[in-house]
């Protein structure tokens, strides 16, 4: 039977030991390994009394900063859902909210909060609260429009804060789907980034339209070699119409898990992270989203069990962590996950049984 937490924190220790291999050689590199190696056991540990205590703590949280983007992708989840616009709608969370949050995860032993908008490099702000935290692990998910040489001072001296850059394949795809001239902007961050020994990552959208491109083992080797140490494949979720074509089905999924299983063990991709999201659901129990693994923060305060389930009963402007944690609402959603992981055929499980989710609302 699975259990839960040990997948997690070994799932943690892989990343922090192919970390610390990108790092060989790299002296401010390594002492940011020592000092996060140190953390990640204590917050595993502060997670364990927790759940002695009877309250699963998750290792992650997702928290979108961000309500604008200075892109207008086509397929954007965020701009499809209404949490990305050009115009403020409500109110965001001030820094001293998202200070006040970060303490909070850190006093229960959270020991990584990935960052994304809307562009969260718009929320300077916020970023700069993130540094106070150096025993929590930022992965910063940007366009790398914005990524100019205060950034890259600001990364250079918080190594917690990582980078990870959005790509969708080689050039022309990510001219189009994100617009022209943005690869070759991305590209001068990924040269920046490497000149100065910044450990920086990749997200990737995977279509049925990329699939084979970014699982090349040249194309992984070509970003190992640009300095880049891990990779996220997130699989793409329909957020418009007329776009399932680009879903991957299962046969896809089984394809996608091989193919990234073998590129972990080739040559230099030893030194890299290949995360898939939301990956083997079905092996992990179900969902991870509400708790069971992390859950999201959306950029006016609400509490909603994954970016691609934004729904929201709690709002931390008013409720702790843990108060959400324990909710009535996130337990059901995490019934409902765990209930269909058994049927489960690839993609997101919360985005298939929206209508179930809803129903759990109060």
């Amino acid at each position: 039977m699975l259990n839960l937490n040990d997948f997690m924190n070994n799932g943690i220790k892989n990343i922090s030991d192919t970390a610390g291999r990108f790092y060989l050689g790299n002296r401010r590199g390594q002492s940011f390994m020592l000092h996060t190696v140190s953390s990640l056991r204590r917050s595993a540990k502060i997670r364990a009394q927790q759940e002695q205590n009877g309250t699963h703590i998750p290792p992650f949280l997702i928290a979108s900063i961000a309500t604008e983007c200075n892109l207008r992708c086509a397929g954007c989840y965020a701009r499809a859902n209404g949490s990305c616009s050009d115009g403020q709608v409500q109110e965001q969370l001030t820094a001293d909210d998202w200070r006040r949050i970060f303490q909070e995860a850190s006093d229960l032993g959270i020991s990584f909060i990935l960052l994304a908008g809307g562009e969260p490099l718009l929320r300077g702000d916020v970023i700069e609260a993130a540094t106070g935290f150096d025993n929590i692990i930022f992965p910063v998910f940007t366009n790398g429009t914005m990524i100019n040489e205060d950034y890259l001072n600001l990364f250079d001296q918080h190594r917690n804060l990582i980078p990870v850059l959005s790509i969708e394949g080689d050039a022309e795809k990510t001219d189009t789907r994100r617009g022209n001239g943005v690869s070759k902007r991305v590209e001068q961050a990924i040269k920046s980034l490497e000149e100065r020994g910044i450990l920086f990552g990749a997200s990737i959208t995977v279509t049925t339209e990329n699939q084979n491109g970014v699982t090349e083992p040249v194309f992984v080797q070509s970003l190992r070699e640009s300095g880049c140490g891990l990779v996220f494949y997130v699989e793409y979720v329909p957020v418009e119409k007329n776009t399932d074509h680009l879903i991957l089905d299962e046969d896809n999924l089984r394809i996608l898990a091989a193919r990234i299983d073998g590129l972990r063990g080739k040559g230099n991709n030893k030194g890299m992270i290949l995360l898939s999201f939301p990956g083997d659901e079905e092996a992990m129990g179900g969902c991870l989203a509400a708790g069971r693994g992390f859950f999201h923060i959306n950029a006016t305060g609400g509490a909603e069990p994954c970016p691609f389930s934004p729904y929201s009963e709690m709002n931390l402007k008013e409720q702790s962590l843990l108060t959400v944690l324990q909710s009535p609402f996130f337990e059901r959603v995490r019934e409902i996950s765990a209930a269909e992981a058994v049927n489960h055929k690839g993609g997101c499980t919360l985005f298939q049984y929206e209508e179930e989710v809803t129903q759990a609302l109060s």
